[in-house]
């Protein structure tokens, strides 16, 4: 029972006792003013169109992302010259973006008829969703940096020791991805005491609830956005000063390229992490809020995450489509899939590894 603070600011407690040697009943009243700030906000039910707004977002990510990191994934694994670390990255990242955009059918189901895929599958895929979040932002880093290195650096020399490194680094960050998304092991499916469908969602224990969700909120903060988002900027800003003083049409193009990237993250990402940060701060208490706020916060985290997975549709456009020698290597497998001449595909190959400048995909 969580009564209205709104309807009820003062309550009473009756004590009945006999005095049997007087023959006599006694009834003792105290009064009480109930804390407002201890109620549970009862949770505000979105519209059907809102509902319906979000599923139909999160199938239109899914129909997009898949198709487009799977065809990202299969020009670089069908590349016959070797790959440079960016591409190895990159294809890193379609995994990640891939997987993330396979589970988003589970979610829009949920948001329908609530969690019906039961207790196991409601952490697997939530440790599948953490994991995936992590690693694509940490490959979107090992890109930055292997950028700043080539263009920078002029780090084409050591390319056959950083071909080797990113491969490293690579399981270094899935293994740590993996290792960072462990507290989605804390959700669970269950029904709210105040009644509704069940839910998938985290759920600490009362006693150390806070701690725990300040803990993992704040490495989601951390390693999950600002830490890349410094190394980024910091990468990205000086590889665009070194652009600018380069002349040449291609250099110009990459640096377009590199600034969409960085307002694309910044874009997708940024809402949702103010929101959590929001959202963290009511849950702590650190803050003061009405049920009001409690659940205008809750509403901005669906839109906000929902905004936040159009990213995976993002990437394959920013760092694939929109390189040339990745339409170059596009052209060659759609013309080998179509039976052209063996001389010609070979003098393509020839002359896309001739022109090449090291850079990968990208």
């Amino acid at each position: 029972f969580s009564p209205s603070p709104i309807e009820l600011k003062e309550s009473y407690i009756l004590d009945y006792y006999y005095d049997s040697p007087n023959d006599s009943y006694y009834i003792n009243i105290t009064s009480f003013v109930l804390n407002s700030n201890t109620f549970s906000c009862a949770a505000q039910p979105l519209y059907t169109s809102a509902v319906i707004s979000l599923c139909v977002l999160h199938i239109a990510i899914f129909l997009l992302a898949v198709p487009g990191n799977l065809l990202v994934g299969l020009v670089i694994g069908s590349s016959h010259q070797s790959l440079t670390p960016s591409d190895v990255y990159l294809f890193h990242l379609t995994v990640a973006d891939g997987l993330l955009a396979l589970i988003l059918p589970f979610w829009a189901a949920a948001m329908l008829h609530g969690w019906i895929f039961g207790d196991f599958l409601c952490k697997f895929l939530s440790l599948v969703m953490e994991t995936s979040f992590y690693t694509s932002i940490l490959f979107l880093v090992c890109i930055s940096v292997d950028r700043y290195l080539v263009i920078v650096r002029s780090a084409k020399s050591r390319k056959d020791r950083r071909r080797a490194c990113s491969w490293v680094a690579c399981t270094f960050i899935w293994a740590l991805g993996g290792a960072l998304s462990l507290p989605a092991l804390f959700n669970d499916a269950f029904t709210p005491s105040g009644g509704g469908p069940t839910k998938c969602a985290e759920r600490f224990d009362l006693g150390s609830a806070t701690h725990w969700r300040l803990a993992t909120r704040g490495l989601r903060h951390i390693i999950g956005f600002l830490l890349p988002l410094v190394i980024m900027v910091a990468c990205y800003s000086v590889t665009v000063a070194r652009l600018l003083r380069t002349r040449g049409f291609q250099k110009h193009r990459a640096m377009r390229v590199i600034v969409a990237v960085v307002i694309a993250f910044l874009l997708c990402w940024t809402p949702f992490h103010l929101t959590v940060m929001a959202d963290t701060l009511m849950r702590a208490k650190l803050v003061p809020f009405d049920c009001a706020d409690r659940n205008r916060v809750d509403l901005a985290l669906q839109v906000t995450h929902s905004l936040a997975l159009l990213h995976s549709c993002v990437n394959p456009v920013l760092y694939a489509f929109v390189g040339e020698k990745f339409r170059r290597n596009l052209g060659a497998l759609v013309r080998k899939s179509q039976g052209p001449e063996r001389g010609s595909v070979s003098r393509y190959s020839r002359s896309t590894s001739q022109t090449s400048e090291g850079n990968g995909l990208l």
